[in-house]
């Protein structure tokens, strides 16, 4: 048999350039870089946590398991681990390392290497708006032996993944906006107003995945001081070369960064932040996530991410390795909540498709969609869907997924069809305060600066489950089948007025603000879970 007939497609792992993009020639054959492969589960045949049945406990009846249980009984397999080390000398790349936990094993070498390795065309391409990146076209080929093994390959390409979902409210120009209603808040302003339970998150960690820039503590000890908190301990970890790395430009990704952190913070401020910072890449996203969610040092239960792209700039080997690490993060008490987006309905699709983001359309994430909240004093005014595209600030996201089918737990939420006329997974599940012209005062690059965006909703829910695992002294975990449930639904504001340009609110669950925005206490309560104030602090925390 020849070489090539010794070789298999990888599945799913076709790619194409970006929109707009142009190639400039090959890519520089000895340019040096790094690869995560990642392997399949090494579970034996039946031992694998079914997720339909743990979905459906209460929290207080799930047994979830721990990082080190998950990585003895469903990491990677030690024969697959040797496959990709004598894959890896067989053409010359270097092991760096290798996570049986993550399931992945993370090569290095140069890009004439590794063409040849997957049987590959590396190529530079320039984008008007991305700048230059590394890419490739077409699918991916592997050795015979790695068929079954392999389950995807990240980091040959190495274009901007993901864009993060924040807007800074404008400075008022003309009229209309001179007279429109503008207000902002304080986190824990919003969260008075939906109730949160009491606790401040002790015993807590949270992870904040974040695709660039960074924050300064001088930031973070100013935003908390005044509002007479302690700044909460805040811990950076790099992931794939990222770091903390301030840009000195609030309208950059800092604002993302600072937004995440001070929201998440000011809600559980006892609580442990860990912020995973990563290259804005596929590889980069997902070695970010698998990170945090197998951190035996942290070990995060909540998860936030603020940063997503349209399902139809992603390859489906990329969705499918977000959605199974989601998977097993479910099986270890991990509740993961994605921003929906801020460009409506369309996503800013010029021709006015219907598109969601990835990866807020994972089933085994928790959506979160964006409101516009009035209060009065403590209390809610009015609540709508967050849209202010006439003003040209953004609306929430939101929609039918085209690639993940209907989840049973929304087999009873009325979900329309999606684009391609199948059923499909509804986005978002959750909602919050979103929109600018009712946006969170927040300290960016030392600057008091109010911000909106579904970006801080995922940090607010994160938040609030914080609270709701100090609460019940265990985590909560895979949350999705649960809010679906009806005592569950009722603790919900069901926000039934606007639209995302696309879809319309209505009762009930709708693909603009999803179930709404949370009544806190009555959610807890919901869960099987009394506030820390009425507990006996001693050993809350778990």
């Amino acid at each position: 048999m020849t070489a090539a007939q010794n070789r298999y497609r990888l599945a799913q792992s076709e790619r194409a350039p970006m929109k707009d993009a142009k190639s400039i020639g090959p890519a520089n054959p000895d340019e040096k870089m790094e690869v995560t492969v990642l392997l399949r589960r090494g579970s034996k045949p039946g031992t694998y946590p079914n997720l339909a049945e743990l979905g459906s406990l209460p929290p207080k009846e799930r047994h979830h398991l721990s990082r080190e249980e998950f990585a003895k009984q469903h990491g990677a397999g030690s024969d697959d681990l040797a496959k990709v080390r004598k894959f890896a000398s067989d053409y010359g790349l270097r092991v760096k390392e290798e996570s049986p936990a993550r399931r992945s094993v993370v090569l290095s070498g140069t890009v004439g290497t590794f063409s040849r390795a997957f049987e590959v065309t590396l190529e530079r391409y320039e984008h008007p708006t991305k700048g230059s990146y590394r890419g490739r076209s077409g699918t991916l080929t592997i050795p015979a032996e790695l068929e079954s093994a392999i389950e995807g390959v990240f980091g040959l390409d190495n274009r901007p993944q993901a864009t993060p979902h924040f807007r800074i409210r404008p400075k008022a120009t003309g009229q209309v906006r001179a007279q429109a209603q503008e207000l902002s808040y304080a986190p824990t302003q919003v969260a008075q107003a939906y109730d949160f339970p009491p606790g401040d998150g002790s015993g807590q960690s949270i992870a904040i995945l974040e695709l660039g820039g960074g924050y300064k503590p001088a930031d973070l000890n100013n935003f908390f001081s005044n509002l007479n908190l302690s700044t909460p301990r805040v811990t950076a970890i790099g992931v794939d070369g990222g770091s903390n790395a301030p840009t000195g430009d609030p309208s950059g990704p800092d604002g993302e960064v600072e937004l995440d952190i001070e929201v998440a913070g000011s809600i559980a401020p006892k609580a442990h932040i860990a912020v995973y910072f990563a290259p804005n890449t596929d590889q980069g996203f997902l070695d970010a996530l698998t990170t945090a969610i197998h951190d035996t040092a942290l070990t995060p239960n909540v998860i936030s991410i603020s940063w997503a792209g349209p399902e139809n700039t992603w390859t489906q080997q990329a969705m499918d390795a977000f959605d199974s690490a989601a998977e097993d993060a479910a099986t270890m008490g991990v509740t993961i909540f994605v921003a929906a987006g801020d460009n409506g309905a369309t996503d800013g699709n010029p021709k006015g498709e219907l598109v969601v983001e990835f990866p807020t359309s994972c089933p085994h994430m928790t959506g979160c969609g964006g409101t516009k909240l009035v209060l009065s004093g403590t209390n809610i005014e009015s609540e709508v869907v967050w849209n202010e595209l006439k003003n040209q600030e953004g609306a929430t996201g939101g929609g039918v997924s085209q690639v993940f089918p209907l989840p049973t737990w929304q087999q009873n939420a009325n979900v329309p069809k999606s684009p391609n006329g199948k059923p499909g997974r509804g986005v978002p599940d959750v909602a919050g305060d979103a929109d600018p012209a009712t946006g969170y005062n927040i300290v960016v690059d030392g600057s008091p600066t109010v911000i909106g965006g579904t970006s801080a909703v995922a940090p607010l829910w994160a938040g609030l489950l914080a609270l709701i695992n100090q609460s019940l002294g265990k985590p909560v975990g895979f949350l999705n089948p649960l809010i679906y449930e009806t005592n569950l639904a009722a603790t919900f504001h069901d926000i039934t007025v606007g639209n995302n340009d696309g879809y319309k609110a209505a009762r009930g669950w709708d693909p603009c603000t999803g179930l709404g925005s949370p009544d806190g206490a009555k959610f807890l309560a919901a869960l099987g879970g009394t506030p820390v104030s009425q507990q006996n602090r001693k050993g809350v925390a778990g």
